[in-house]
């Protein structure tokens, strides 16, 4: 098992080394002198060349890229990720005042999605091929199909302007989350919801399953205790993959609903052309993405531990 661990970390540093060049890269291929725009967010509306050169000197803009990617990748690691050219504060600084906002959105949604995708799917996969099944699988089509800014708007319109029960924006509680959390998580609930309905018709036609429910242990039982736990690493896994999706739905969401969080930071920052800030913002849910589908693989090995690895069991 630590000779897995080993292997899974040791895989994951080429794909932080690929995201911090991407990070990088968006510095330097991004229209527009740094220098120069730096200059004018900081009060000088039409900087000379000679102000222009000397603040690129100061930026270490002339410097080979080689060489500004390695100074930039350093003060990374030591949480250095640059001054906004907009609020003129640490970029680090600023995405950690936003993030706990993110990372409790995100919360929210996958609670959400878990909750409500095996349930939908626990009840699909005992009532199969009859009506509430036939049900289910189709609000689980309209929820796919449903675009993340339309729905957030469909509940703003329902829930806050026609019934007045929760509030259009802010921060503040779980009132202020249940929308947004619930727009996040919607298209997720629906996958969640049809792969634990196939991993339990796949348990139900075991041989230990057929042969406890012929010995008359109900269904329900068998399902809580056997099936369910069975078949939850493939669920998992996929929750693991769509958190990646749900932080970079956290995009839209959080614009649309006024959260101050990283994903409302990052359009900020490309409306205000902030290439600091749109730099860090890009390291930080790389690095996030990275961690989360470790420590996913990690639980599917703990419940799982018959995963192989090069064809050996562990």
């Amino acid at each position: 098992m630590s000779r897995y661990i080993s292997q899974r970390i040791a895989s994951l540093i080429p794909v932080l080394f690929g995201i911090t060049l991407l990070a990088f890269a968006l510095g330097v291929i991004s229209p527009g002198d740094p220098a120069e725009i730096a200059l004018s967010r900081g009060g000088m509306s039409e900087p000379t060349q000679e102000q222009i050169a000397v603040m690129r000197e100061k930026m270490g803009l002339n410097e080979p890229l080689p060489v500004q990617y390695l100074h930039w990748a350093t003060n990374a690691l030591r949480g250095d990720l640059g001054i906004s050219y907009s609020t003129q504060e640490p970029v680090g600084e600023e995405l950690g005042r936003r993030l706990p906002i993110t990372l409790q959105l995100a919360g929210y949604a996958v609670v959400l999605a878990c909750t409500g995708g095996i349930l939908m799917g626990i009840l699909a996969a005992m009532y199969k091929d009859r009506g509430l099944d036939h049900s289910l699988m189709g609000l689980t089509n309209v929820m796919l199909s449903f675009p993340g800014f339309w729905l957030s708007l469909l509940l703003i319109l329902l829930f806050a302007e026609i019934l007045g029960w929760l509030p259009t924006s802010g921060v503040g509680g779980v009132r202020h989350m249940l929308m947004p959390a619930a727009a996040l998580s919607c298209a997720t609930t629906a996958t969640v919801a049809r792969l634990t309905r196939s991993a339990l018709l796949a348990e139900f036609g075991k041989q230990y399953f057929l042969a406890a429910n012929a010995r008359g242990i109900s269904k329900y039982r068998l399902i809580v205790r056997n099936a369910l736990p069975n078949g939850i690493v493939p669920v998992i896994t996929l929750l693991g993959n769509y958190i990646g999706g749900i932080l970079g739905g956290s995009v839209v969401v959080e614009t649309i609903f006024a959260l101050p969080g990283v994903g409302s930071y990052a359009i900020e920052a490309i409306y205000a052309r902030d290439y600091p800030a749109l730099q860090g913002y890009v390291l930080l849910t790389g690095v996030l993405f990275v961690t989360i589908t470790l420590m996913v693989d990690l639980v599917s090995l703990a419940l799982n531990p018959k995963i192989r690895l090069g064809g050996k069991r562990l």
